[in-house]
């Protein structure tokens, strides 16, 4: 017999009902949350992990921020690992394992590894990783033979400024402005590389107190990964190079390939931290808790570039979905991410009332400077390009980059969920941040809460009409263009 379940709701169709605050400023609420039972965040935001949304520069600015980024997986192991490393290098106070080139090396290579790992200074070493000098990019700018050996531009060891292993913040703070110079190598007794400060990520730290950072102060970022035959590969050279939070990433969480990835998971690399979905019942998050995921994603269908509930007639209303989720999530400890569908600071605030710890976001952050990708203009205005990874663009580039190539025959069978389009320039993605932080904390004051435990507390939610939700937005006015 067909089963109806009445009362789907998403954002659009509920507000919240204003409650008695003793608030008294926005700044006195806390937006401190958790990713997983371990993992705290001082904002409730992710960027999702899409090509043309989260790469390294996204992940530095969204962990600098309060939040995390979740490094999309459309891209080689070696290519995903290494925007990993990027972030964690970002601004660690002591990176741990600067890079660095052998003493015979030419300019060439320099240049080489500056490319590619976008750094702008390189320590060199013997064959022993004894520390020989240091060169910069500002040493090789007007080097026009590239066959020139690093030896003859760096600047040597008998000049450099070192310090030990183990140096507080405030005595290497002090040597770099005594000094006048931005990097400071840290060896041993013996002289070998063990490390290396910079006055950038010290000058970042100050900036950035409310940063999202692991135990060593290094920011905080996640990697996806999908479940087929590079899972434990590419899941171990994510942690190598420093992930803190893997994310099982397939469109229909609530399947025995998800929750055999994470039994996999789980037997070659042990308690490491798990997001996996997208689902949208009680009874996938009960499926996947006990499988032993540490955070689950909610939401099938509600992504601006998603077409899922077209093409497949499948998924349930976001707000209703986090709701459901929620009631088996609270049994089992399991914190919510409510992934799609956010297009308001407001729906933030209605999501983490239903029951989200926090909140992922594509396409408000796919227009911004950090997303991957150059802006272009379109009828005089500036867009960037944002893309479903279920889109046939997507798949296609997909099928090239692993296999070399595809069949036309091939093309013709995929079957897309996801679609390609344009959204407007936005800037910096601080700027977004904040205006949805501050949107966020306005409507936990209007709530009567002063964190997100209280906000789940107070929260009622009236449906409105359609009527209701016009009233809601501008109207009988002229915009000024």
């Amino acid at each position: 017999m067909v089963k109806i379940i009445d009362g789907g709701l998403t954002y659009d169709d509920v507000l919240l009902v204003p409650k008695k605050t003793s608030v008294n400023s926005r700044k006195e609420i806390s937006t401190e949350t958790y990713l997983t039972k371990n993992i705290k965040l001082q904002i409730p935001i992710i960027s999702s992990p899409m090509d043309t949304v989260t790469e390294a520069e996204m992940a530095i600015a969204m962990a600098q921020h309060g939040g995390i980024g979740i490094i999309h997986r459309y891209m080689s192991i070696q290519e995903q690992a290494m925007q990993v490393s990027k972030v964690k290098r970002a601004d660690s106070i002591v990176i741990e394992n600067p890079y660095r080139i052998n003493i015979n090396s030419t300019i060439s290579d320099v240049k080489n590894l500056m490319q590619a790992t976008g750094t702008h200074g390189i320590l060199v070493v013997d064959d022993e990783d004894y520390l020989q000098g240091i060169v910069t990019s500002r040493d090789i700018i007007f080097e026009d033979n590239l066959n020139k050996k690093v030896t003859e531009v760096m600047t040597p060891k008998s000049r450099l400024i070192t310090a030990p292993v183990g140096i507080s913040l405030e005595d290497a703070k002090e040597i770099l402005k005594k000094n006048k110079i931005e990097k400071l190598p840290l060896v041993d007794e013996k002289g070998k590389v063990k490390g290396l400060i910079t006055a950038r990520s010290i000058i970042n730290k100050i900036s950035h107190p409310h940063a999202s950072m692991d135990k060593k102060g290094r920011l905080l970022v996640g990697a996806a990964v999908g479940v087929k035959k590079d899972l434990i590969e590419r899941t171990e050279a994510l942690l190598e190079a420093g992930a803190d939070i893997i994310n099982i990433d397939v469109a229909h969480g609530h399947a025995d390939y998800v929750i055999n990835a994470i039994k996999q998971l789980r037997k070659n690399f042990g308690d490491i931290p798990i997001m996996c979905g997208s689902v949208a019942t009680g009874e996938a998050v009960k499926d996947l808790a006990e499988a032993g995921a540490d955070t689950i994603r909610v939401g099938i269908g509600s992504g601006s570039i998603c077409i899922t509930r077209l093409v497949t007639g499948a998924g349930v209303p976001q707000l209703s979905a986090i709701i459901d989720c929620a009631k088996v999530a609270e049994d089992y400890g399991i914190p919510l991410v409510a992934d799609g569908g956010i297009r308001r600071a407001g729906d933030i605030t209605k999501a983490l009332a239903a029951g989200a710890s926090t909140v992922m976001i594509g396409s408000l952050f796919a227009g911004t400077d950090e997303a991957p990708g150059t802006p272009i203009i379109k009828d005089g205005k500036k867009y960037k390009v944002i893309r479903g990874l279920a889109s046939l663009e997507a798949r296609i580039e997909k099928e090239i980059r692993e296999r070399g190539n595809i069949e036309d025959e091939e093309i013709k069978e995929i079957v897309a969920e996801g679609v390609q389009g344009f959204v407007p320039y936005r800037g910096s993605v601080v700027e977004v941040l904040n205006q949805l932080i501050g949107g966020l904390r306005s409507g936990m004051s209007y709530c009567g809460a002063r964190n997100i435990e209280e906000l789940r507390k107070n929260a009622v939610f009236i449906k409105i009409s359609e009527a209701a939700f016009r009233e809601s937005l501008p109207h009988d006015i002229e915009f000024i263009k």
